[in-house]
């Protein structure tokens, strides 16, 4: 074996050594660093605000005030229509699973018409509505979890919207380019940006769009569906699926089998329409991800932060990926992230 080979390999296991440690690290501190990430991400999704109203001659600090106070109002409606009707929930479950045993009992004896035989007991054992709710139950217990620091993080955004303007500067200089010629930091804060701005908006229009379908039908705690529907709609590839599960099999249980239909077909459209169409017209070639990383990423990042892990695992890995293009060793891997090997060519 040449002593180059030898070389490399040694790098390369140093630097997976040091990944694994970094990772440790993170996992260990995760009540820390998970306020800090969602700070960053805060901060950066409100600048352009700030941006847009300097234009006009609004003082920073009065910008600054605005937003904070949006964000403090938005996140105590959120809490409390969610909390209402979680309550609301528990109150009727009862109700709910003596109606999910008779919808259930018709259609076993439905499918035993033609000859299709079930197990009754197993079966509505994995559809009781608690069980189906646990999966709404946990995520909103995640993010109430990060929200109890909610102080901590507004503090940070705070500082960090004042001193907007002067860091990317500052870190040009500490890459020790002065002269502002790399384009990665720039690129990383414009997409990341972009992104989450977008995928805010979507978001938004699907927790309404969503909301106002099921009001229509009559279905309970709507309104608990649609904010689900806006907050797991950040999840990619499988955050509306989460999001329709519980709605639907509430819709099956309240209303029965067509509505649930209807119920599905609802976030099927929605979802097909708003994520399919609005979203890649609003975002172009978007964060430059392939379909299969950013799966893969939302599972590392659920696993390494939890729910926020989620909710920002396509900005995290967009991180990964404009720092790997920054350097010709680890270029290859900025390639295989990417949906098109082309882009990080160009990038460069």
């Amino acid at each position: 074996m040449s002593m180059e080979l030898r070389s490399s390999t040694a790098k390369i296991l140093i630097v997976l050594a040091c990944l694994v440690v970094v990772m440790a690290g993170i996992k260990a501190a995760s009540t820390i660093m998970v306020p800090f990430f969602l700070s960053i991400f805060i901060a950066i999704a409100c600048s352009p605000i700030i941006h847009w109203t300097s234009k006009f001659g609004i003082p920073k600090w009065l910008s600054i005030t605005f937003v904070i106070l949006l964000i403090v109002i938005f996140g105590f409606l959120l809490a409390g229509l969610v909390g209402q009707s979680m309550t609301e929930f528990r109150e009727n479950l009862p109700e709910y699973r003596t109606k999910l045993d008779s919808e259930f009992a018709w259609v076993v004896s439905q499918l035993s018409e033609y000859n299709i035989h079930i197990n009754r007991e197993l079966i509505a054992s994995h559809l009781d509505p608690a069980t189906a709710m646990s999966v709404a139950t946990n995520f909103i217990s995640g993010m109430g979890g990060v929200l109890s620091n909610l102080f901590l993080i507004l503090l940070t955004v705070i500082f960090m919207l004042f001193e907007a303007d002067s860091i990317p500067r500052r870190l040009h200089i500490a890459l020790a380019d002065p002269g502002m010629k790399l384009k990665h930091i720039d690129r990383f804060i414009k997409s990341v940006n972009s992104y989450l701005a977008i995928k805010t908006v979507v978001s938004l229009g699907t927790g309404l769009i969503i909301g106002l379908w099921l009001y229509i039908m009559g279905v309970d705690h709507f309104m608990l569906w649609a904010v689900l529907a806006f907050m797991l709609n950040f999840i990619p590839n499988i955050g509306s699926i989460i999001a329709a599960v519980p709605a639907v099999l509430i819709a099956f249980v309240q209303l029965g089998p067509a509505s649930a239909g209807f119920a599905a077909l609802g976030f099927l459209l929605v979802n097909t329409i708003m994520g399919n169409m609005v979203e890649p017209r609003l975002m172009g070639k978007g964060m430059g991800l392939s379909t299969l990383v950013v799966f893969l990423s939302l599972i590392f990042w659920g696993w390494l932060l939890g729910t926020v892990g989620m909710l920002l695992s396509v900005p995290l890995t967009m991180v990964v990926k404009i720092a790997l293009e920054s350097r010709e060793e680890s270029k290859w891997l900025a390639v295989l992230l990417s949906s098109d090997g082309d882009e990080v060519a160009k990038a460069s």
